[in-house]
């Protein structure tokens, strides 16, 4: 009897308490969680920027950001999110462009301008064209481009560089896969893959030449102190892609998608003014620590470049008349 009434008092408490709007713990339902993995480390300015996405989306997600690759190794997020097993990722193109070649146009070197221009495509019919192909083809919903500098030939030798000629032999480490493999020969370099983790020891132990990054990547994994001077030829705006599982945004629904959207475009703009600010002032904070920078003939690189990307397989694929459209924004 005792037990029968004592099961009679709980159930009547809880029911009381769901009509009053109190659920019982028991009855709580959990925020659902954005995993998010990159290869860029915690004291990345793109760290801030998910940081600051989190702050704004933490009221419905529970955020958890994984840096340096240790969640998932460089190339290997975008098939963690395929296969359901990571909600977020910072993408790059060239990983895309795996598995759907198209998108290789956007991996050419030369092919953007500056930041603004990145951003202009996006914005345009084209780049929209680029990001439903990822949504149907890949299952992956594209927030927006991060910029993270212009991507520089940082060397260990002491070798001037003024046309691609002069790069020749030169072991020059890009990520792996083909899109930046063929960069790197277009240049004029022997690339070299190599996991971005790996590249201090890599240029310290003489197993590479050199490396390939913006300036702010040179500064935050202390490449400076293992070379000897930097090339400016400024030969691709680097960019990754603030991605998001289909299936995690399909479950949203349409106000906390406009959330999700609107806390992005807001990080992104940060992350982006941040890093063209932090860009100027590197150049001579590695001057002063006694780092050769120079600009080697951007001309004859850049003919060197296009040429060598409109004659190969890699254009093929290229959706038609998209490189006029972006030239001409």
């Amino acid at each position: 009897m005792k037990t029968e009434m004592n099961r009679r008092l709980f159930m009547a408490t809880a029911a009381g308490a769901l009509v009053a709007g109190t659920a019982l713990p028991a009855f709580a339902q959990d925020k659902p969680k954005l995993r998010f993995s990159a290869v860029f480390s915690e004291q990345d300015i793109r760290a801030e920027m998910m940081k600051m996405f989190a702050d704004a989306t933490k009221d419905d997600f529970v955020f958890e950001g994984y840096y340096g690759g240790n969640l998932f190794k460089q190339g290997t997020e975008l098939v963690a999110i395929q296969r359901g097993n990571l909600e977020m990722g910072n993408i790059a193109p060239q990983d895309i462009s795996k598995q759907i070649p198209a998108w290789s146009i956007v991996t050419a070197g030369y092919l953007f301008r500056d930041a603004a221009h990145l951003k202009t495509f996006f914005a345009s019919e084209s780049g929209a064209e680029l990001k439903k192909m990822a949504e149907d083809q890949l299952g992956v919903v594209i927030l927006g481009p991060t910029y993270f500098g212009v991507r520089q030939v940082g060397l260990k030798p002491d070798k001037e560089i003024k046309v691609p000629a002069d790069l020749a032999g030169v072991k020059l480490r890009m990520p792996g896969g083909d899109a930046w493999q063929f960069l790197g020969t277009a240049l004029g370099a022997n690339p070299t893959p190599m996991a971005y983790a790996e590249v201090y020891t890599g240029l310290q132990t003489g197993a590479i030449d050199g490396q390939d990054n913006p300036l702010p990547n040179v500064e935050n994994m202390k490449f400076y102190e293992v070379m000897s001077q930097i090339v400016l030829t400024s030969h691709l705006v680097g960019f990754d892609l603030l991605s998001i599982s289909k299936k995690t945004w399909d479950e949203m629904g349409a106000d906390k998608q406009a959330k999700v959207q609107a806390a992005a475009d807001a990080a992104i703009s940060f992350s982006t003014e941040k890093h063209l600010a932090r860009e100027k002032e590197l150049v001579e904070t590695f001057k002063g620590k006694g780092l050769k920078l120079y600009e080697p003939d951007v001309a004859a690189f850049r003919k060197h470049v296009q040429e060598q990307y409109l004659a190969s397989d890699l254009a093929k694929d290229w959706p038609a008349g998209m490189v006029d459209k972006i030239n001409a924004m």
